[in-house]
């Protein structure tokens, strides 16, 4: 592991964190509580930790997949492949096994915010491992 791998892991994790609180808790925290989906106690640790197994998963899998690419077509392919992957454990299963008062709602809601953190990190992490030997 290499200094690029540990900035691509800031990469991921220091924004995201921030704006998943931000979206999830704050700006869009009405709509989720008016979707009786959430626990009034949200276990913050345990987003947090799942969001770092992210982090070191992507920045671990992004030099072996994207890395000799130029650095912003490599943050469009990671961008691609990886916000569908994270959209695709966050949002659909979510959206097709729980019960919430507007499955529309909630999907639209996570679509974006899954759109917004991706379009956010992809071109950090890319940056992250610009100049470095794939």
């Amino acid at each position: 592991m290499n200094k690029a791998f540990f900035i691509a892991i800031a990469a991921y994790l220091l924004p995201s964190f921030p704006l998943g609180y931000a979206w999830h808790m704050t700006l869009f925290a009405d709509n989720y509580h008016a979707l009786n989906l959430f626990r009034n106690d949200v276990i913050i640790p345990m987003g947090l930790t799942s969001m770092l197994t992210q982090a070191v998963l992507f920045a671990w899998a992004y030099p072996r997949l994207f890395g000799g690419l130029p650095w912003l077509t490599g943050a469009l392919h990671f961008g691609v492949v990886f916000g569908l992957l994270a959209w695709s454990y966050n949002t659909l299963p979510i959206a097709a096994k729980y019960q919430m008062s507007s499955v529309s709602d909630f999907f639209w809601l996570e679509t974006a915010f899954n759109l917004a953190q991706f379009v956010l990190v992809s071109p950090l992490i890319a940056l992250a491992y610009r100049g470095s030997k794939p």
